[in-house]
């Protein structure tokens, strides 16, 4: 990778660590209060296999539902802009969107994603044409209703990667309601990665 997009992970980096040392002081209330401050990112192994399984599978149409602060969005462009592919990015954040965007123009790769501020259920049924890779990293209590609209949008072989599945503990029931949701769907091929927090990584041989 370019040394821009480099020093724009590098940062990420040395940012998550700064704050993961801060979250692990704080109580569990407190961190929930604050959680909007955290980049809580899918991590480097995580992001190289996003990255790769995009260029392998020559993914143009790209979603990601959740923005966060932009760290999975490197890349994602960065791989979008070998396939000649664009990202459309979905978070109701404001802040996190600019800051995203910001890193993004820093990386140079800007030009291959749109941020898209609103609500991803509302939204992704509004996207023209199909989609071939969706990265799904939000609130764990939508990840089922996004994958509801997301299902009638996927091209065939489309692959959807979903994170947390491992980590943080599933207290309240939604990754496996979302891991029962994905593997009762008929044409859906699914695996959970143990690579960062953990990742169920789904491919749709379209019935």
């Amino acid at each position: 990778m370019e040394a821009a997009i480099e020093s724009v992970l590098k940062e990420f980096h040395e940012r998550s660590e700064r704050e993961g040392e801060l979250y692990r002081s704080l109580s569990s209330e407190e961190f929930h209060a604050r959680i909007d401050e955290f980049l809580l990112p899918i991590g480097p192994e995580a992001g190289r296999l996003v990255n790769m399984l995009i260029k392998t599978r020559g993914a143009r149409a790209i979603v990601e539902v959740g923005t966060s602060h932009g760290y999975s969005a490197v890349w994602l462009a960065e791989a979008a802009r070998a396939t000649g592919g664009h990202v459309t990015s979905f978070d109701i954040h404001a802040g996190k969107q600019e800051y995203a965007r910001q890193a993004l123009e820093r990386a140079g790769l800007a030009q291959f994603v749109e941020f898209v501020l609103g609500d991803a259920q509302e939204l992704i049924p509004q996207l023209p044409g199909s989609v071939e890779f969706a990265l799904v990293d939000h609130w764990k209590s939508l990840y089922v209703p996004c994958y509801e609209v997301l299902l009638p949008k996927l091209a065939p072989e489309a692959l959807i990667v979903a994170d947390n599945m491992i980590f943080p503990e599933d207290r309240e029931g939604h990754i496996q309601a979302y891991l029962e949701r994905v593997r009762g769907t008929t044409g859906m091929e699914t695996v959970t990665v143990p690579i960062g927090n953990g990742l169920e990584l789904s491919r749709y041989a379209a019935p």
